[in-house]
């Protein structure tokens, strides 16, 4: 089996095949980021009908020609950037760098180091994972034009405006309000304006809810069961995480996420701190999921906050057990939900023929 690595740019990509039981550099081509560049890669891999490949950074730019690869049939292995540049660091040559220099790295580390991770074909969780970036840019937008209506209305009423404000609700505080100069009725047109805008924003929000209401649907996601866990997110979850299965434990997952504590380093301390590192979209979902829970009297969460305050934990300390355990909790749903759906997959050939 013979691997190419590819070190993918913007504009050309650099594949390097290499043997991998003699670690010989069998040949390399340089091809332009484009569908006859790829092809032209194929006719020049067919020399080697075994082979698999090996991209560094394919979820970057390297995504496209990964997904064309999956398309075709061919094994595709996503290497990360930080692994070629350890390969590159102990190789001979010292830190030298080139595109071909990457590729052969990116091909020996998939072989031999084990750093490498099998890309999969775009799914439902990709579309999540879409779905939920929109919802946040959204949601800043939605946000920073707000703020520039309150600003507004500080200057034309006293008091300015409640602070949970509504393009409604803004409407009606206008309503009543009439423009004695030229700059006031500046201010009122620039209102209208941000008010409209908002409106715009508040339908495309809603729009992008029942969007991520269908990808669940078609997920076949059970952790919209789980107490403070609603459709945003669920698709936050799982659109962050992507395959579950890709942590072989929760401890792992945690250590993802950031909800591990990290232990002070003191020889005779059992003491722990908080994690500043792990995916901060996903420790900040399950810390929202953690709040309601506490909030929720008869929910497992609060009983399980409850547990550690008793046994002498601050409450603070105790919110962090609590997120590190419904990331356990949550990584075991996600994983059960993929077996379950690689059962109906395997079962919808046999109903067919």
């Amino acid at each position: 089996m013979i691997v190419i690595g590819i070190d993918p740019h913007k504009s050309s990509h650099t594949a390097t095949a290499i043997d991998p039981a003699t670690n010989t550099d069998l040949g390399s081509i340089r091809i332009d980021a484009t569908v006859a560049g790829y092809k032209a890669m194929i006719a020049w891999a067919k020399a080697w009908p075994e082979r698999k490949w090996a991209l560094e950074n394919a979820e970057g730019l390297g995504h496209h020609l990964a997904q064309w690869l999956l398309v075709l049939g061919e094994v595709v292995l996503d290497v990360p950037t930080t692994a070629t540049a350890r390969v590159r660091q102990l190789s001979r040559g010292g830190r030298r760098k080139n595109d071909r220099i990457d590729a052969a790295a990116a091909a020996c580390v998939a072989v031999l180091q084990g750093d490498a991770r099998p890309v999969d074909p775009e799914g439902s969780a990709d579309v999540l994972a879409l779905l939920d970036e929109r919802r946040t840019n959204l949601c800043n937008s939605r946000t920073r034009l707000v703020n520039q209506l309150h600003a507004l209305l500080r200057q034309l009423l006293a008091g300015g405006a409640p602070t949970s404000l509504t393009a409604t609700a803004a409407s009606s505080v206008l309503r009543g309000f009439r423009a004695r100069s030229e700059i006031d009725r500046i201010r009122v047109g620039l209102c209208r304006d941000l008010i409209a805008d908002i409106g715009r924003l508040d339908d495309r929000l809603t729009d992008n809810g029942k969007q991520m209401t269908r990808a669940l649907d078609e997920h076949g996601t059970s952790l919209r069961g789980v107490d403070g866990i609603g459709p945003v997110s669920a698709a936050r979850l799982i659109g962050r995480t992507g395959r579950a299965s890709r942590f072989a434990t929760a401890a792992a997952f945690a250590n993802y996420n950031g909800t591990a504590p990290v232990q002070v380093a003191s020889a005779d301390s059992n003491r722990h701190r908080l994690s500043r590192y792990g995916d901060r979209q996903l420790n900040s979902a399950l810390h929202t999921i953690a709040m309601v829970q506490i909030r929720m009297p008869a929910s497992a969460g609060r009983a399980y906050y409850d547990k550690k305050v008793a046994e002498g934990k601050s409450p603070r300390a105790a919110r962090r057990s609590l997120k590190r355990h419904l990331s356990d909790h949550v990584w075991r749903i996600m994983i059960a939900d993929e077996k379950r759906s690689h059962r109906q997959r395997a079962k919808e050939p046999a109903s067919a023929a």
